[in-house]
């Protein structure tokens, strides 16, 4: 007889319970999800974070998705482009970053060094926001991995990570703390069109 009980949730392959899955885990996670139409709409959800938060500048990386969202936040902004100073991205309150993939079935984001734009940003500061397309939704890990080997069959990035939530951790005195090896805040935005 087989009694266990399964780890992870029940794959869902049908887009709009893909999303549905995603928002459930996110919520479980405390990751703030955000499903909008266009990028209009995500920079909508980002400057009311931005007038929230009250933030006096940002970090992120050179794509087409984060050029224009920046642009459009008017924020002095830390790139992470060759030869940039790690330890400035501890003075910048928010990371904006685009990412591989998302997984449904747990909640994570698949981050790469090239999606990214490497480590540090995604971890240094308190709140990283990832913006995704529909296309990048994912329903489980098996199929990540298989899309990550095919879109990386030339040589995979240097850091490959899957993040599941904000940094939180119980070491001391089982006392959940979040932000203690990561960001504090972690925000995805995942856009329509």
């Amino acid at each position: 007889m087989n009694d266990f009980k399964p780890f992870l949730p029940k794959a869902e392959t049908e887009y709009s319970a893909m999303v549905a899955q995603f928002a459930a885990k996110s919520k479980d996670l405390t990751t703030r999800f955000f499903h909008v139409a266009n990028q209009t709409e995500a920079v909508e959800v980002i400057q009311k974070m931005k007038e929230e938060e009250k933030w006096t500048s940002l970090a992120s990386h050179h794509t087409p998705l984060t050029d224009s969202t920046v642009e459009k936040l008017g924020l002095p902004c830390l790139w992470t482009d060759p030869g940039y100073a790690t330890a400035d991205l501890e003075k910048v309150p928010v990371s904006i970053t685009t990412c591989d993939a998302l997984i449904a079935q747990t909640g994570s984001v698949f981050l790469t060094s090239k999606s990214c734009g490497g480590r540090a940003i995604s971890i240094l500061p308190p709140h990283h926001i990832v913006l995704a397309t529909k296309e990048q939704l994912l329903s489980d890990l098996p199929t990540a991995y298989k899309y990550m080997q095919e879109k990386y069959a030339d040589g995979y990035p240097s850091m490959m990570t899957l993040v599941t939530g904000p940094s939180r951790t119980g070491d001391i005195e089982r006392i959940l703390v979040l932000g203690a090896h990561g960001p504090r805040k972690l925000t995805v935005i995942l856009i329509e069109g």
